[in-house]
């Protein structure tokens, strides 16, 4: 049952990053592609009726990881009290951006706002890249499992390490690159015109930044993080994690078809995000210390009867959930038009 939870949080923080990562993206690349208010109303129209909807499964994922393993939860919300306060403000400044700039028809206010939306939505990818790092490095627990992260300390991957390093700085760069890709993908995929072509641009020339950077984070995982190429030894079907990732990432370069190759950035992101949950397994926070030390799903986890009811009333829920995404991403398919009431 633990095995299950934890490929189910898994699974929720994987659709979390494939959905909303595309509108961090779309953030990101927004100031690149929109030259006028005009384009620049197209682009945030693009994400405008999905965008706080996509934000859900975060909140969705952390529920769920308060409830499967609440040690783990007490624990990194600790640990990672500084990043997940900036993480939050991010976020409420991300969304004060695209709703409010909209409110007064000034030279200054509108770009300002903008401004705030792709700096915020860039911030908030090296954030949760650099967050991810940390889970696959570890981090220096404790005895009783506790820990706190400074900002850096070193910048090194052993002993009383902080949040940045080398390593957590290179995934960070990773995931605003990956994301960058992925908005660009989508803002091709539901725009015309100038800003359809740049948003293809941006995605061709971001393009060879993610392979590079893909492989020389699967590098280094392999000696920051020794459990990773353990768990592919001892189970060789875990490869078709990382060639989910591989075929993603060429698609995303060679796929003519906007829709496909959205489609391909985002199996990409699945294959990266299984890949490091299935390479930690059954670690959901490693010690980069002592290995005994590390919080797996067994000293972390509710009670087993907790977790199937759990499972009980998780199962219909997910169902609405997804019900509700299917008809709102068919209800808004197609490219986006200023003549259409919204943003």
């Amino acid at each position: 049952m633990e095995t299950l939870w934890f490929c189910l949080v898994a699974l929720m923080i994987t659709a979390y990053v494939v959905l909303d990562g595309f509108d961090l993206g779309a953030g990101i690349v927004h100031l690149g592609v929109a030259r006028n208010e005009s384009e620049r109303r197209i682009v945030i129209r693009s994400i405008g009726p999905i965008w706080d909807g996509n934000e859900v499964w975060l909140l969705a994922a952390g529920g769920t990881l308060y409830f499967a393993f609440p040690k783990l939860y007490a624990s990194s919300f600790s640990g990672f009290y500084l990043p997940l306060m900036i993480v939050l403000w991010l976020l409420i400044l991300r969304g004060i951006a695209i709703e409010f700039r909209s409110h007064i028809d000034s030279p200054v206010w509108k770009p300002f706002w903008d401004v705030v939306f792709s700096l915020a939505s860039a911030l908030l990818a090296l954030f949760f890249g650099a967050a991810l790092g940390n889970v696959i490095r570890g981090v220096p627990l404790d005895a009783a499992g506790y820990y706190f992260l400074p900002l850096w300390t070193h910048f090194g991957v052993r002993g009383e390490v902080g949040i940045l390093d080398w390593y957590t700085v290179l995934v960070g760069l990773l995931a605003f690159a990956t994301l960058t890709l992925h908005g660009a993908r989508w803002v091709a995929l539901k725009t015309d015109g100038d800003v359809h072509l740049r948003a293809r641009r941006v995605a061709a020339g971001v393009w060879p930044g993610v392979a590079l950077l893909t492989g020389l984070v699967t590098l280094f995982t392999m000696r920051v993080q020794p459990q990773v190429w353990r768990n592919l030894t001892e189970h060789p079907w875990g490869f078709i994690f990382p060639a989910v990732a591989v075929a993603g990432l060429l698609g995303a370069r060679l796929y003519g078809s906007d829709k496909q190759a959205f489609l391909s950035s985002s199996a990409f992101i699945v294959g990266m995000l299984t890949s490091a949950a299935f390479g930690v397994y059954p670690y959901v926070l490693p010690s980069n210390t002592d290995p005994a030390l590390g919080l797996t799903i067994y000293n972390t986890a509710t009670s087993s009867y907790g977790l199937k009811v759990g499972l009980a009333w998780w199962i219909p829920g997910m169902l609405l959930v997804t019900g509700y995404f299917v008809f709102l991403y068919r209800h808004f398919a197609g490219k986006v038009r200023l003549e259409e009431e919204g943003y």
